[in-house]
This record gives C-alpha cells, structure tokens and sequence, in this order.
C-alpha cells in the first residue's frame, strides 16, 4: 500500500495500540481479557504496521527469528513457572497452596504468579499471529 495518510496515521496510532495490548495483559486478572486478547491486541499493532509499510518493513520490526525466539520463551517461561509448584510438592500452576497471594481488586501486583503467566502467554499469542500473518502474507 503507498498511500501517506495510511502510513503516518499508523505510525501515531501505533504505540497507543501496543500499550493498549500491555494494559489488557497485565490486567488480565483483574477484568476481562488477559493472555489472548491482549496478545491479539499488540499482534494487530504490528499486522497494521505490515499493511501500511509492506511486508519488508513489517518483516523488519519484528523479524521472524525474533518472534520465533518469543514464541519459544514465552512458552518456556509458562513451563517454567508451572514447574515451581511442582518443585514446592503442589501441583502444576498452582498459587494459593504454595503461599502466593490470591490477588485484590484493583491491584496488579497482588496475584501471585497469574500475572506473571498471562505476561508469559500473551507474549507466546502476539508472535505466533505475527508469525501466521507474515507466512500467510509471503506466500501471496
């Protein structure tokens, strides 16, 4: 697409779309969303960016080793963090019975290891929509 106004709206709108993506993770415990939504979110800032500038500039921003290597840890780090229970004798992902906080209405750092997994697999969506968008785009 070459058409200026496309390219310069998406470049003002785009740190707004991405913090916006953040938001819905980290308070995904809190309220509706989490992990997917807000995984999606911040994937779409960047498939918008991929539609305004070109494959090759989108390919750039985010370029398909590095979501591949944030694929990865994001899912890792969702292992890794289900394993501590396992490691403390409880069961997979578990969080009160390992003595972690239950979480407070309207406090993010108030939930234990919840906000720490959804961080982890919002990180695992965003890439893996990313990664979808830019295969599918360069086999057109």
């Amino acid at each position: 697409m070459d058409d200026l106004f496309v390219r310069i709206t998406t470049r003002m709108i785009l740190p707004f779309i991405q913090i916006y993506g953040l938001y819905v993770i980290i308070h995904g415990h809190l309220s509706p969303g989490g992990a997917f939504s807000g995984g999606s979110i911040f994937a779409a800032s960047i498939v918008l960016y991929t539609l305004a500038y070109g494959l090759k500039p989108g390919q750039k921003r985010l370029p398909h080793h590095i979501s591949s290597k944030i694929e990865t840890g994001g899912i890792l780090f969702f292992i890794l963090i289900g394993l501590i229970g396992v490691a403390l004798g409880y069961t997979f992902l578990t969080n009160q019975e390992a003595g972690f906080p239950m979480g407070e209405i309207g406090r993010v750092l108030s939930a234990g290891l919840i906000p720490v997994v959804t961080f982890a697999l919002g990180l695992k969506v965003m890439s893996t929509v990313v990664t979808l968008f830019h295969t599918m785009m360069e086999e057109e």
